[in-house]
């Protein structure tokens, strides 16, 4: 994942699945917090003066329709991804139905720009390396914020690496197609994501903090996660 889709996905995704535990504590340390708040006001004004306004501009000019199949259609190459991790973590049934979400999609769904998997009870996965990783035990070690990459742990940010390399586009010659296709993501999955800020309160740092690490944890346990009440 390129550094725009990546602080706009974890940071904003984050906020929209879990506002209901965004006032909790952390659930791991943030050492590092004097470094990682300059950080996050610099990716902060990056995505306000540049990012949010093209995202805004493009939802404003693409119907809704078109808006849709174009989301479907990335998420559509983001199975790949989750095809991959789960079959690294050793969990056939949701391989098997990452590989018929890919299949359906692409053929009857034109390229997934229609989830007729979704329609047909086939519900998406959303799986990365750090997910993986720590699925098998590695632990997430301390908060970290990435430099135009946004939030992160010790594990998942080197794991971020390794989900690069299962973007299909990344593998396309042409350059200028390839750098259209990765730019386009980066707008749709910002533009998909600007009914969320107004979910955002109090000191915006720590409550994107709390949500990415109640998110994590919630994901790597896939929602097995006990309340500390």
């Amino acid at each position: 994942m390129r550094w725009s889709h990546r602080l706009a996905q974890l940071c904003l995704s984050a906020c929209v699945l879990l506002v209901p535990f965004a006032a909790q504590a952390a659930t791991e340390d943030d050492p590092w917090e004097s470094i990682n708040r300059p950080i996050f006001t610099f990716n902060d004004t990056l995505d306000t003066y540049a990012l949010k306004p093209l995202a805004q501009g493009y939802q404003y000019v693409t119907p809704q329709f078109l808006e849709d199949g174009i989301h479907n259609m990335f998420r559509n190459i983001g199975d790949v991804g989750n095809l991959a991790n789960n079959v690294l973590q050793a969990k056939p049934a949701a391989a098997g139905v990452d590989t018929a979400r890919l299949i359906f999609n692409t053929t009857f769904g034109l390229l997934g720009f229609f989830d007729v998997g979704t329609q047909m009870g086939l519900q998406r996965s959303d799986e990365d390396f750090g997910q993986t990783l720590g699925y098998w035990g590695v632990g997430s070690g301390p908060y970290v914020m990435l430099p135009l990459m946004g939030p992160s742990t010790l594990r998942d940010a080197p794991a971020k690496l390794v989900d690069n390399y299962a973007a299909p586009y990344r593998y396309i010659d042409n350059v200028s197609v390839r750098n259209s296709i990765w730019g386009l993501n980066i707008v749709d999955t910002r533009a998909s994501l600007l009914s969320a800020e107004k979910m955002v309160s109090g000191d915006k740092y720590v409550f994107i903090r709390n949500a990415y690490l109640q998110n994590r944890e919630f994901k790597v346990k896939d929602g097995q996660v006990e309340d500390d009440f």
